[in-house]
């Protein structure tokens, strides 16, 4: 029999969600290298750069590596021979973990947490409660196995259950374009197939887990079909071109996960989740002795890399920008960034769009403005703003029209592609759409010098901020004309690898 004390759990959890908002796992670090390194597009390989650099500066600065510190998935395998010195339930224990994680005063993480999800949307504050899930397995100690997953990525998750003849490749490679970039690649894809429709996603999100060893695989060859699916897939996505961030490349995925489990002979479910370049992950094992630790990481784990924009990048005063001057802007430009812009999200814009359709006033004109959709960290110490990194835009782009229509808003900033619809209304606004590089939140926030509440401060972190910032990067995603670079660029880069037969491993 192993005891296992009530606090020790509890203090183990704190640890492992702390230090997986600010470390990378290695094996993660070395993959976006090597994808860096072969990366020849490149708008790819600045992304890469800046991912890398980010990277390292939240393992030197232990602050989030993206502003989206997740929702915490627990896979919880308790020994029957385990005996509990507690007061409460093994659920309330995790949940107590991730309350004081995400609460920590020397590193804040960001509650993102909404109970009735369907109606009031109310922040419960510290991010709980986790989804959590318990086996009760052979043995005496407990093990856990622990995520923060980024809402950008989760909203890519794919599920069908496909007649036993079809093609789980097929199915795949139709799903992975349509994902877009919103879960910022590269990143890990995790696949189950088999079981149940629930037994499927959970498969899929298991899999995640699992360490990045695609290319230990190819050398010792696959030894069963799942290993044969991880290989073809992982293959196959990659000569989409679809690259990071979405602006076209060599790499999409750094590994495709597969996890399979039997199921009926009328079906053949079959679920795909992906993992974001914030991947966060992390196992502990319990055995009555104390606590468990994670191990941090050297320094010289991370590559040597330096990321500059160049001399070529045009730097934009927002203060004074106006729509003759947007108009000159090009798609893929690179832009630095000084001046006031506003920030909003989902809640903020749905407020907003709902005083225009009364009449009312907006707390904050948007006229002549730039709007970041950004949900930011809480500061600490002597920072202005916590991480800062961009949301998925798509989310936007219901509220683009009419608020183009009646602010005179000149454009807006976020992470991945746009959809039709709103690519519409940019250009048929003269606006633009700017892109910040999802996954390189802390970078983002070093660019930020001052920042206030201007409307909404109820919405807590979907509140509206006016930030000031100096020499902020990003990309010209769509011009004045309508043009996108997430078009333009994945197309050129499949093209380029099919033509030029360039090798991807």
């Amino acid at each position: 029999m192993t005891l296992i004390r009530q606090q020790d759990l509890i203090d183990s959890v704190v640890d492992a969600l702390q230090f997986i908002s600010y470390y990378h796992p290695k094996d993660f670090i070395d993959a976006v290298y090597a994808a860096y390194q072969r990366e020849q597009s490149p708008a790819a390989k600045d992304a890469l750069a800046q991912i890398l650099l980010n990277s390292r500066m939240c393992a030197q600065g232990h602050r989030p590596i993206c502003q989206d510190t997740g929702i915490v998935t627990m896979f919880v395998r308790v020994g029957m021979d385990v005996r509990w010195q507690a007061d409460m339930p093994l659920t309330d224990m995790l949940n107590e973990g991730i309350r004081h994680a995400y609460r920590h005063p020397d590193n804040l993480l960001r509650a993102s947490i909404l109970a009735d999800p369907d109606g009031t949307r109310q922040n419960t504050g510290d991010n709980t409660p986790g989804v959590i899930y318990h086996e009760i397995v052979a043995g005496d100690k407990l093990e856990v196995q622990l995520a923060a997953k980024g809402g950008g990525s989760e909203a890519k998750a794919r599920f069908a259950m496909l007649n036993p003849a079809d093609s789980v490749v097929d199915w795949v490679l139709e799903q992975v374009p349509q994902m877009g970039a919103g879960w910022c690649p590269p990143g890990v894809l995790g696949v189950g197939v088999g079981g149940t429709a629930e037994k499927a996603m959970l498969l899929a999100k298991q899999a995640m887990l699992d360490p990045i060893d695609i290319q230990a695989l190819k050398t010792r060859a696959p030894q069963n079909r799942a290993e044969e699916l991880r290989l073809e897939l992982h293959r196959r996505i990659n000569r989409l071109g679809i690259g990071a961030q979405g602006l076209g490349g060599l790499t999409t995925v750094l590994d495709v996960k597969v996890r399979d489990f039997p199921t009926h002979a009328a079906n053949k479910a079959v679920a795909i989740i992906p993992n974001c370049a914030a991947t966060r992950h992390a196992h502990f094992t319990l055995d009555g002795s104390g606590p468990a630790y994670q191990t941090p990481p050297h320094l010289d784990d991370w590559p040597d890399i330096s990321w500059q924009p160049g001399d070529r990048a045009r730097k934009v005063n927002l203060d004074t920008v106006t729509r003759e001057q947007i108009a000159d802007w090009q798609p893929g430009e690179t832009l630095l960034l000084t001046g006031k812009m506003l920030t909003g999200r989902d809640a903020a814009h749905k407020r907003m769009l709902a005083l225009l359709e009364s009449g009312e006033d907006l707390p904050v004109s948007l006229k002549g403005r730039f709007i970041y959709y950004v949900g930011p960290v809480d500061p600490v110490r002597d920072e202005v703003l916590g991480p800062a990194g961009p949301t998925t835009a798509t989310r936007m782009d219901k509220f683009t029209r009419p608020l183009l229509a009646q602010t005179g808003l000149l454009g807006m900033i976020g992470k991945a592609e746009r959809g039709p619809a709103a690519i519409a209304a940019i250009r048929d606004h003269q606006a633009v759409y700017l892109m910040a590089v999802g996954g390189a939140a802390y970078l983002v926030s070093k660019a930020i010098r001052a920042a206030q509440v201007v409307g909404f401060p109820d919405l807590g972190m979907e509140a509206i901020y006016e930030l000031e910032v100096d020499d902020m990067p990003v990309s010209v995603a769509v011009d004045s004309r309508g043009e996108s670079v997430h078009a333009s660029g994945p197309q050129f880069w499949a093209q380029q690898i099919e033509e030029r037969a360039l090798e991807l491993d």
